[in-house]
């Protein structure tokens, strides 16, 4: 039997860019792939650069802000015959703005993707691992989902319930074999950047962001060791700990005070 035929497979949604791409990249040394993504072309071209590395690599290209797509993807992936190991809900975007005035619409694709999606596809592949006693899921939070974030409320609301949920769903499976483990990484050079209308922002051009492969080696690392949580980053760190000591409402101001600078750069 060839080593292949071994290997475990690994469901990455988001992976046609940024962290999603990276985390695809460094499983497909030991793992076979099943990327997903709203553009067909990205995840095409991940296909062919894995195949040197023996990964096998399915493509569904699907807009999971969609209601529906998640269970869409899942039997697409049943009817394949693929048995997803590791799953790596990586798929979000964010919007700068205040609420008030951002298209709602907009605002609720957000939450179908960043909370709904994401919740589904895990209550859909976990019963199998948790059949099997062996499995891996890695959440892509954000040091966001630590404070309230004005002017970025709906992303910030979003990955607080991704940290949350991740790390409780980590102490429920203890025992289990099965592991989640959530990466909060903070600014990352990608195209969430562009998407959520700061790439001309200060914290995007000031040295204050850490690349997509070492977020994501990051990630991999602390999920192949079963951690329930990695924030990426020494500032990260320092800054979640200085949270510590400081008054909830003085946090909160501080945060509308950084996006307040952030819209005004990315008006200019």
């Amino acid at each position: 039997m060839s080593v292949a035929a071994h290997r475990p497979t690994a469901l990455v949604t988001g992976a046609s860019a940024g962290i999603g791409r990276e985390l695809a990249r460094l499983l497909a040394v030991d793992h076979d792939l099943v990327v997903v993504a709203r553009r067909a072309d990205p995840l095409q071209a991940l296909a062919e650069e894995v195949k040197p590395l023996g990964a096998r690599c399915w493509v569904f290209v699907c807009d999971l802000a969609e209601p529906g797509a998640a269970r869409t993807l899942f039997e697409q992936v049943q009817n394949a015959g693929v048995t997803v190991d590791v799953l790596v809900n990586n798929a979000g975007f964010g919007h700068l703005g205040p609420f008030a005035a951002a298209d709602l619409a907009k605002s609720l694709r957000m939450i179908q993707l960043n909370v709904t999606a994401l919740t589904e596809l895990t209550g859909l592949f976990l019963p199998a691992m948790l059949a099997r006693r062996r499995g891996q899921i890695l959440n892509v939070g954000s040091i966001a989902g630590f404070q309230p974030g004005p002017l970025m409320a709906v992303y910030y609301a979003t990955k607080a319930f991704v940290n949350s949920f991740s790390e409780a769903l980590h102490r429920e499976l203890h025992g289990s074999g099965v592991s989640v483990t959530v990466l909060c990484p903070g600014p990352v050079a990608t195209e969430f950047a562009d998407v959520a209308g700061m790439q001309t922002t200060q914290v995007f051009t000031a040295g204050q962001v850490m690349d997509a492969r070492t977020v994501a080696e990051a990630g991999l690392r602390a999920m192949r060791a079963g951690r329930r949580m990695v924030v990426p980053g020494w500032r990260n760190r320092w800054l979640l700990f200085l949270e510590r000591f400081a008054p909830r409402g003085m946090i909160i101001r501080a945060v509308e005070q950084l996006m307040q600078q952030r819209t005004q750069a990315a008006k200019t």
